[in-house]
């Protein structure tokens, strides 16, 4: 029998609901291994309902929100024209690129060229998939979570590499070269925090992560280690944003050089692709800072019992999201607020700097659980 390590209401329904309507199959064909089976596969197409939902759902939402953050900080309006304050233009974008005419260069590899973009979508789902949104709300509560996140994350630059290299195109090659550089570099950086988090926390699975900053705010990894755990938020942040190849880490996508980059040659919905993968990788990646450091689905109590009462009030879930997208935010304002470094900077930053102070950082966090205990 199917068993799930993390149970919740909707799940619980469906466990409930099966039993009852296999009642009236034949005898035959009654079995608690049947009811087991098929509630777990109902369950399944919910799971991958709901992950589709987050995921496809918020791209729309974070492409006006990226709009107006951009339009803010460089003293612009951002859309006007459609809806009210250009809400309906985004939509219009997706129409356009939905129904626009697919193509591939007349040297292109096709079937790499239509498989990539298929393959830099699938990292964001599975990292989006160990996620717990809330006490009882996580698709897969994987006792391996952080090695999970760290082998899959790398999967997403391999669609890169091949759309860059199908393309038959110069621009789009050196594009994929340069994302794939960056990208392999910086993940060591990436892996690195993780493991930092998992040492602290004396755990793998993204739910204990959680758990273990219950209490006050003073409780979540970024305050709970006396300035290493700020220390790794924030390298956590600069190394994640160079892996999704966001600005200013963007060197893949130089328009000043390389046209487009890796997906110069790509248009209607194999490019809409690539551009949710970017926004999809914004949720996960800001849902993954949230659970790491800021305390996940927990209120932000202050240890004052009238104040903590009422923010215990709200649901877990509204406060996960509230801090996704303030880490979403974040990054937004980052991307437009500071200029593009050179390929040798941004390699130099990664392997003369970064790195070093992972590895300080790992040490550092070592002889704190060893004095501290």
């Amino acid at each position: 029998m199917f068993v799930p390590s993390v149970t919740n209401p909707i799940g619980d329904f469906v466990r409930n609901l099966v039993p009852q309507v296999t009642a009236y199959l034949p005898v035959a064909f009654q079995s608690e291994t049947l009811d087991s089976v098929v509630a777990f596969l109902i369950n399944a197409v919910i799971c991958i309902i709901a992950v589709c939902a987050v995921n496809i759902g918020s791209a729309p939402i974070l492409i006006y929100m990226e709009r107006k953050v951009c339009a803010h900080v460089q003293c612009r309006l951002g859309p006007m024209r459609l809806g009210w304050h250009g809400t309906i233009q985004t939509i219009a974008d997706v129409l356009k690129m939905l129904f626009k005419e697919v193509y591939a260069p007349s040297g292109a590899d096709k079937l790499m060229f239509y498989t990539a973009p298929l393959i830099v979508l699938i990292a964001p789902f599975m990292v989006c998939a160990l996620i717990p949104f809330s006490k009882d709300l996580v698709v897969a509560d994987v006792s391996m979570g952080i090695p999970l996140i760290i082998a899959v994350n790398g999967f997403g630059v391999l669609g890169i590499l091949l759309g860059g290299w199908s393309s038959n195109n110069k621009y789009s090659l050196l594009g994929a070269l340069r994302s794939g550089a960056q990208i392999i570099s910086y993940e060591i950086s990436f892996a690195m925090i993780l493991l930092f988090v998992v040492m602290i926390s004396g755990s793998t699975n993204l739910m204990d992560i959680t758990m273990s900053q219950q209490g006050t705010v003073f409780d979540w990894w970024i305050f709970k280690i006396p300035v290493l755990g700020f220390i790794a938020f924030i390298l956590f942040f600069i190394s994640s944003t160079a892996e999704m190849n966001r600005a200013p880490f963007d060197i893949a996508e130089a328009e000043q050089e390389l046209t487009g980059g890796y997906h110069t040659e790509y248009n209607g919905t194999p490019f809409a692709m690539f551009y949710l993968a970017e926004y999809i990788a914004l949720v996960t990646n800001s849902a993954l800072a949230t659970t790491c450091f800021l305390g996940g689905f927990h209120a932000p109590c202050i240890g004052f019992a009238p104040v903590d009462n009422v923010l215990n009030m709200v649901p877990g879930l509204v406060w996960f999201f509230g801090k996704v997208f303030f880490m979403i935010w974040c990054y937004m304002m980052v991307r437009w607020t500071f200029v593009r470094p050179r390929v040798d900077q941004l390699m130099d930053f990664e392997w003369k700097f970064l790195l070093p102070v992972n590895l300080v950082l790992l040490t550092a966090g070592a002889a704190w659980i060893a004095i501290s205990g």
